[in-house]
């Protein structure tokens, strides 16, 4: 009988990119930290991370990896015109797309990128403790197994974010969890507050969450699943687990 070792495939490369061209989050360093753990520990995966856009989001770079995770990137000039390019070429060609916390807030100018991310961050309110609802539990990003994260409510401490359109009214997007507004100040979406999302989408897959400011979530196994699982199904290999 065949070993574990020789029918697990060969690990893929995932590309953290974590430039900033605006406000910068302490949490990055964990976040590349705590990805690059979660790729060692399974032996799914390999991360190259970078803050290098020109020699990385370039198609030559993005063809080695199966998918990109932009670690809370900021900044309306975060890519030049020939970086999305790059970027709309390597998803409309399968690549996968995983945008964490912050990704929602760069590149605001460009509307593909907003698309890509599913909807732009607007303001937050004061960090505090609440509680993320899963909605969709079946789904693989959210479903029971390794690092399993379906438990209906989990609490939460985070910026809890608004976004300049609501994402329930993109209908590309399958809304996976949401924020109780009930349970934290500062909601401007009303009753419903998605924060985490996926879609097929130009060709890709992309996958969002608005969670993941502060450092102890990348060490968090409910939150850290969600983002395994998330490089999974982006990058089309979810029957690897």
């Amino acid at each position: 009988m065949a070993s574990d070792s020789l029918l697990q495939p060969p690990p893929f490369r995932v590309l953290v990119f974590s430039k900033t061209a605006g406000f910068r989050h302490d949490s990055i360093p964990a976040g590349i930290s705590g990805i690059s753990a979660l790729g060692t520990r399974t032996g799914l995966f390999v991360v190259d991370a970078t803050e290098d856009a020109e020699s990385a989001i370039t198609s030559a770079s993005l063809s080695r990896y199966k998918t990109v995770l932009f670690l809370s990137t900021t900044g309306l000039d975060l890519l030049t015109d020939e970086q999305i390019a790059a970027l709309k070429s390597y998803v409309r060609n399968g690549g996968g797309f995983v945008g964490v916390h912050a990704a929602a807030s760069g590149m605001k100018g460009d509307e593909w990128y907003g698309k890509l991310v599913g909807a732009y961050f607007d303001f937050h309110p004061e960090p505090e403790e609440g509680t993320v609802v899963v909605e969709d539990p079946g789904h693989f990003i959210m479903s029971p197994g390794p690092h399993s994260c379906a438990n209906s409510t989990r609490r939460w401490t985070d910026e809890w974010y608004n976004f300049l359109t609501h994402p329930r009214k993109n209908e590309n997007l399958h809304i996976l969890g949401r924020g109780d507004p009930s349970t934290f100040a500062g909601g401007a979406m009303g009753d419903d507050h998605p924060l985490m999302w996926c879609q097929e989408f130009d060709g890709g897959r992309s996958f969002y969450t608005a969670l993941g400011h502060y450092d102890e979530a990348y060490e968090d196994e409910w939150f850290m699943g969600q983002i395994l699982r998330a490089i999974l199904w982006t990058a089309r290999v979810e029957g690897t687990v």
